[in-house]
Formats: C-alpha cells, structure tokens, sequence
C-alpha cells in the first residue's frame, strides 16, 4: 500500500488511486463553465469541455453537471470530480454566496454531484484552486507564503500561509477583491462600496475611465464605447492605449496605483515571499508588472527597510482554475 499524503492536509493511511486514474477539474468563471480530465498530477488534458455559463441561477447546477457527465463519456477512468466556484464555498462543498453568481444561495454543489454520479466530489472556492496551481506547478512553486491574485472581472486569489493553501475557519479566506479601499468609492458586484475589486479588476478599470470621461477626457476610450459612458469596458482601455492614446495611459496610471495599494496591504498583513498576478489584466500593457513591482514597493510599509518582494505574472492562464480543481479532486479521493 502507497501512503500518500497531500500538501493541503489529511490522512496519512489513505492508498494513492490506481494507476491510470483520471480527474474530473470544473472551473466556474462568470461566462464560461470550463471542465477538464487530468492525471490530477499535473496541467495536462486529456479531455475539455467548454458551456456557457447560465444566467438562471437555477440552471447552474444543471449546467455544471452537463460538463461533467460529457467529460465521463469521454473518459472510463475517472476517479473523483472538484469544480471551482467564484464565492464563500465552506468545508463541505456547499456555495453559500457568489458576487458573480447572483441569485445561488446555499447551492451543495458537492453533495448533488456525489449523488449524481456516485464519484467522490468536492467544491472549493475559484481563487482558493488557482492558488493550488500556481503553488504546486506554476510560479510560486517552492515558496511557503505567497499570495495568488487573479484579475478579471473581479478580483479572486489564494493566501500561501507555511506552504498550505489557507482556508480559513469555514473555508471563505482569500478574498482579497473585498477589501474595502474607500468607502466613498465605486459600488462593487457583492453589494458594497469601495472594494478594491471596484477599482483594481476589469470592472475597476472600467470604473476609473468612466471617472476620466466625467473629467472631459477619454474621447478615444468613449468613442470604442459607441459613445455611451455606461457600454465601457476595460478592453475598450486596451484598445485606446494599443493606439497610443494618452488618456488610456493615464486610466492604466491610475489603476496601477490602485492594484500596487491593494497589494501593499496584503503584503504588509501576510509577509510573502511573492507575489503571482494572474488573470488577463497581468498583460494590459508592455512592462505593467515591472512598474507595479515598483509601486508597490513605494507603498507597503517599511518597504525600503525590508526585502523586497517580487510580483511576477502567473504561469498558468484560463485554466488555473480547472487545473486546480482536479489536483484537489485527487487530494480528496486520497484523503478526504
């Protein structure tokens, strides 16, 4: 009997799964539903599915089930199923609230896959598996306190705390977007102002150029819009800045400033080694993370007295999630 035991905790008499055994990896992002089969190992597939995600909240389950029972029809050696879920996702898999899943409350995502298709399953929060990924296969590999953040629409991460993934007391920790920043800020999707997800996510982008075209700027970033303040979106941002536009730079500016404050708090809190910037915004714009590396060593406290911390851009891109739904998938199968 192999004795295997997992980085993110449990038995030590559990056997390793058999040789050829498959995992089913399912990330839920805002707009797409993406699963994957891997040897639970590692980042290669063997089989992807990719849905919409469903705006009916209760049609979400349904739909990540779908993604899974067209991923068991590819594969006969599938041992154990993890889905990745934007929200508070408690120890037993069961999502009690999601800013961008609005309307899914209390949803066992878990327990309704168990049922479905008698394979072990467990739930975690989104940003909590990239954060397994980049740990165990990407760019914090080796390091024992690190902080995973990941921009999107939102804003998701992960917490390194003495090499394991921190969960936190009912498995909500890593939810670093909801840091509140200003409360005289933006709305954010959770319902609160002044998130720093409101001004350091492709919502927040979004956000302070909306502030610059109320300041009589912006002609290039609005006209991408179609000329209405409320259609624009951070591509829009990418699209004038790629052209060379000054006001788009001066919208990146700013946000800059805003990512390097949130990252700045976080670092003083928590004391990483590094820092990992994941998700498409990482890559806005030509040498983004070097000047942000330098912002923020501008604003974290102490930070020309203290080593400084690197912030470097995350190995793995839209499949960080999935990935890591499928290495927690094998981990729960061994160890519970």
């Amino acid at each position: 009997m192999k004795v295997w035991r997992s980085r993110v905790g449990g038995s030590d008499t559990a056997t390793a799964p058999r040789r050829g055994s498959t995992f089913i990896g399912v990330d839920v992002g805002g707009t797409k539903i993406l699963g994957l089969v891997t040897d639970g190992l590692g980042p290669t597939a063997e089989y992807r599915e990719l849905q919409p995600t469903p705006k009916d909240p209760d049609a979400l389950a349904p739909a990540i089930a779908e993604v899974v029972a067209a991923l068991l029809a590819k594969s006969d050696r599938v041992v154990g199923i993890g889905v990745g879920v934007p929200g508070l996702v408690d120890h037993a898999g069961v999502l009690h609230y999601g800013p961008n899943v609005q309307g899914v409350l209390g949803l066992d995502i878990a327990g309704e896959l168990n049922s479905r298709f008698g394979l072990p399953a467990v739930a975690e929060n989104d940003g909590y598996l990239a954060a397994l990924t980049e740990h165990r296969l990407g760019a914090a590999r080796g390091h024992d306190h690190a902080i995973i953040v990941t921009q999107g629409t939102g804003i998701g991460g992960g917490l390194i705390v003495g090499g394991q993934v921190l969960r936190g007391a009912n498995g909500f920790a890593g939810e670093p977007g909801h840091m509140l920043v200003n409360r005289f800020g933006h709305g954010c999707a959770c319902g609160n102002t002044g998130c720093w997800e409101s001004v350091a996510s492709g919502a927040g982008l979004a956000n302070i150029a909306r502030e610059l075209v109320e300041e009589g700027r912006g002609e290039a970033i609005l006209e991408a819009a179609g000329g209405d303040p409320a259609l624009i979106r951070g591509e829009h941002v990418s699209a004038a800045h790629a052209n060379n536009d000054a006001d788009a730079a001066e919208v990146l500016k700013r946000f800059s400033w805003w990512v390097a404050q949130g990252i700045g708090s976080l670092i003083a809190l928590l004391d990483p080694s590094i820092v990992v910037l994941g998700g498409g915004l990482s890559a806005i714009s030509e040498g983004f993370i070097d000047g942000l590396s330098a912002q923020v060593t501008d604003t974290v406290v102490g930070g020309r007295y203290r080593p400084v911390v690197p912030v470097v851009a995350a190995d793995f891109g839209p499949e960080a999630g999935a990935v890591g739904a499928a290495l927690r998938a094998r981990d729960f199968v061994i160890n519970g």
